[in-house]
């Protein structure tokens, strides 16, 4: 049974930015798209584990603020190098004016 967890406000997140999300241990990047579309992958980065949240977002896509690897925060897809394994992702729902993240 999915189990659904209240992340934010969506005022939280400015369009085109992320924010770092912790629960039970675990971390978490919430995104929102210039389209206004909420996202949510694991929030460090596969290469080194430093936090997404401090990264830059911009056209669909995280730059890791350590290395500048970057990830479609759409898919996960490890885009350029030094990240090679994928970001996993988490779908989304949006109620009432807060984001919600399937795990």
């Amino acid at each position: 049974m999915a189990k659904w967890i209240n992340a934010c406000a969506t005022d939280d997140i400015d369009e085109e930015d992320v924010i770092r999300f912790d629960h039970e241990g675990r971390t978490f990047a919430i995104y929102r798209s210039p389209d206004d579309a909420f996202f949510c992958t694991d929030g460090l980065c596969t290469h080194e584990k430093v936090h997404l949240g401090d990264g830059l977002v911009m056209e669909h896509r995280i730059e890791c603020p350590k290395h500048s690897g970057v990830f479609d925060y759409r898919t996960g897809e490890a885009l350029r190098a030094p990240v090679c394994v994928n970001l996993k992702t988490y779908t989304t729902k949006v109620e009432d004016g807060r984001v919600y993240i399937e795990v």
